[in-house]
């Protein structure tokens, strides 16, 4: 069995606020990387016994360094590092038989701890008129692939968001979401036992996990937080910009075509100025 991890920082066990996500300015990021790198290990351990055989470990938060290699499971691959043209799940492709969502978030607007999408400039992203976040969309590149997403780890809201998009998938809750910057966390004892146990669940029902389906091409909206934002999203060649909404809108061939054009789309946007 062929397993892929996508792990971003958010929805780490123990993690509240930006202090522990923050690489330069965060007080507890060390302590962070720390707790990343051991709810990996739990669910890497997990894997393991429940037969896999090769794991590939996509660290997916801000630039993508912060999982502690020395400390990470040796039967692990990690994929460190940016730039990375499909960023949290490059590395993904249809040789594995399942992927798995570590540290997951909600999306940009709803609650849910340190909830966002991708950037600070998005308001809200659709595919095909569905509004998802980074969780969404990640899995439909997956899906485009035929790899079904089985489980996500995070707070109770981000288990919510993922069983509306993929029924059955296991969700380990590690904690319950009071504000965007305050939750009520398991012990570190008990966050590595559901994760190992909703790893074991999710990896003895994947033939029963549907991967997250979506049509081809692909329609991508992309709801930007001001108008010179949109603007200078809108100079991706084949898009289409809509003022009375703020929405520029793109159709993508493919997942590759789908995660480049909306990375573009945000770099771009960034480079906005706000007054």
């Amino acid at each position: 069995m062929k397993v892929f991890l996508s792990v971003d920082m958010e929805g780490i066990s123990g993690i509240v606020d930006n202090t522990y996500i923050n690489p330069d300015a965060g007080v507890n990021y060390q302590r962070g990387r720390q707790f990343m790198t051991e709810d990996a290990n739990a669910v890497i351990e997990a894997a393991i016994e429940a037969g896999a055989t090769e794991i590939l470990v996509a660290d997916s938060h801000n630039t993508m360094n912060n999982i502690l290699w020395e400390s990470l499971h040796p039967k692990a691959k990690l994929l460190a590092g940016s730039p990375r043209n499909y960023s949290m799940v490059h590395g993904l492709d249809d040789s594995f038989d399942a992927a798995l969502f570590i540290g997951y978030h909600t999306r940009q607007g709803v609650p849910g701890v340190l909830s966002h999408t991708m950037s600070g400039v998005i308001r809200n992203l659709y595919i095909n008129g569905r509004v998802v976040g980074e969780f969404g969309f990640n899995a439909a590149y997956a899906g485009v692939y035929q790899v079904p997403v089985v489980m996500v780890s995070g707070d109770d809201l981000v288990a919510e968001e993922a069983k509306e998009l993929i029924p059955g998938i296991a969700t380990a809750v590690v904690k319950k979401a009071v504000s965007r910057t305050a939750a009520i966390c398991l012990s570190r004892e008990e966050a590595t036992a559901e994760l190992k146990k909703q790893t074991k669940l999710a990896l003895s029902n994947v033939k029963q996990i549907a991967p997250f389906q979506t049509a081809v091409p692909m329609e991508m909206a992309v709801q930007f937080c001001h108008a010179g934002q949109a603007e200078m999203a809108a100079i991706v060649p084949g898009s289409r910009y809509e003022t009375e909404t703020g929405t520029v809108y793109y159709t993508a061939h493919d997942q590759h075509n789908l995660y480049t054009t909306m990375r573009a789309m945000l770099n771009l946007a960034a480079g906005a100025e706000f007054f």
